[in-house]
């Protein structure tokens, strides 16, 4: 199997959540990430506002700040060694590394890769989140169809 790097975006109030695999963890990467990302919410009514990211080499990166400030994202970096800062995307992991991607076995990396989609839709649309009352993350976009 080979190895790969979960890019992950959550949003903060409803705990959606967006994800993408790639070999790297590189800047490159993650500026696609993010820009995917913020194109993927706006689909769904959420505006980015700001993102809280570590402090890896990526988000340090000229290129990071450059896409910010290009879509209008304020930047905001965690306390060094408190991933406790950036506890949302941490439960995040630790969710998707107890799931399905990361706990089953596959036959070949590509299949894992595949398997993120639909593990991402059960998260967000019927997995019960203990923060919004056993709800799904879904539930808490009140711009949804029948929604209102």
């Amino acid at each position: 199997m080979g190895t790969c790097f979960a890019h992950t975006v959550i949003d903060d109030y409803s705990r959606v959540a967006y994800a993408e695999v790639h070999d790297d963890e590189k800047a490159v990467a993650a500026a696609g990430v993010l820009y995917r990302a913020v194109a993927w919410f706006a689909e769904r009514s959420v505006t980015v506002e700001r993102v809280v990211s570590d402090n890896g080499s990526a988000y340090v990166s000229h290129l990071w700040r450059d896409s910010c400030a290009d879509l209008g994202i304020k930047h905001q970096r965690t306390r060094p060694r408190r991933p406790q800062t950036n506890g949302k995307i941490e439960r995040l992991h630790r969710t998707l590394a107890d799931g399905c991607p990361y706990k089953k076995l596959y036959n070949s990396e590509s299949a894992r890769r595949a398997a993120l989609g639909g593990w991402l839709h059960q998260y967000n649309h019927h997995g019960p989140h203990s923060a919004l009352s056993g709800l799904p993350p879904i539930t808490r976009l009140n711009n949804l169809a029948g929604h209102h």
